[in-house]
């Protein structure tokens, strides 16, 4: 698998609407509390609306001439957005986008989607000299509610905590280097006792349930299994995981946002995306 700009630049350096994002813009900022919505942010949320209101105003925010792509059912540049838009039919699809968070030149996303059925995506952009000039993404078709009820997208959306980033992203980089390398003693530690909220569609609530949960799946031939970590981002009490491994034998891209409190994992949401065969690749940026 091709490494990209995104994962080697991470590494080194260690639905809402429209009145929502206007009201954000409003809110104070302090060390403890939330921020408003960036310029970033905001072309984001307004690229990603453009597919469903077929608007192409939003294309003016991403370099022509630099764009790499790394959905990869959709061909490289702008070439291959412009043909995604058209591939589209008029009134096809529906955005809602319920998350958005920015760790330096990245923003990334949490999407209600809506094309050739439901489906819950995160989205990342990098930026370079305020166009947007690189884009991955994960997709998986909405399921759930959860065995304790939650959607795979419902729960807090705003970050706070903007003093303990830092913080909180080595803190799943050390988790997610302990779950690699199988140190099974230290998991509990990452948890407030059972007090943690799962929206995995197959996952209850608590680390029992999430112990549970895992082993119900290894039984039934899905076993998930985490084997290299691309990338960490981190906006405040809200980290987002960027891995690579297997869901039962097929290969896979998980997508893990976790939200932090006092320290501790509180609250979980996630995709996961099977990688198509190489031949399948409308480009050759590679999936990560």
């Amino acid at each position: 698998m091709m490494t990209s700009t995104f994962g080697r630049r991470v590494l080194l350096r260690t639905g809402a609407s429209a009145l929502a994002f206007a009201a954000l813009a409003t809110r104070p900022v302090s060390a403890k509390g939330t921020k408003p919505v960036t310029d970033h942010k905001r072309q984001v949320v307004d690229l990603l609306k453009s597919l469903e209101t077929g608007d192409d105003a939003p294309i003016a925010y991403i370099n022509p001439n630099k764009y790499i792509q790394h959905n990869l059912a959709v061909g490289d540049g702008l070439a291959g957005v412009m043909a995604l838009f058209q591939s589209l039919p008029k009134g096809s699809t529906k955005v809602n986008t319920v998350r958005v968070f920015q760790d330096g030149e990245f923003v990334f996303t949490h999407t209600d989607y809506n094309f050739f059925g439901p489906k819950v995506g995160f989205d990342i952009f990098r930026f370079e000299n305020g166009k947007i000039v690189e884009h991955w993404d994960n997709l998986q078709e909405t399921a759930g509610p959860s065995p304790s009820g939650h959607t795979m997208i419902d729960g807090p959306t705003m970050a706070s905590d903007l003093d303990r980033t830092a913080a909180n992203k080595a803190l799943m980089q050390t988790y997610m280097d302990d779950l690699l390398q199988g140190r099974k003693d230290k998991f509990a530690g990452y948890f407030d006792g059972n007090n943690y909220t799962q929206h995995n569609p197959w996952v209850a609530d608590g680390l029992t349930g999430l112990i549970a949960g895992l082993q119900a799946l290894a039984k039934k031939g899905l076993a998930v299994k985490y084997e290299r970590v691309h990338t960490v981002l981190a906006d405040g009490d809200f980290v987002l995981v960027v891995s690579q491994g297997t869901f039962g034998d097929r290969p896979i891209s998980y997508y893990d946002l976790y939200r932090i409190q006092n320290g501790k994992i509180a609250e979980h949401w996630d995709n996961l995306e099977q990688i198509p065969p190489r031949e399948d690749w409308k480009n050759t940026n590679g999936k990560f």
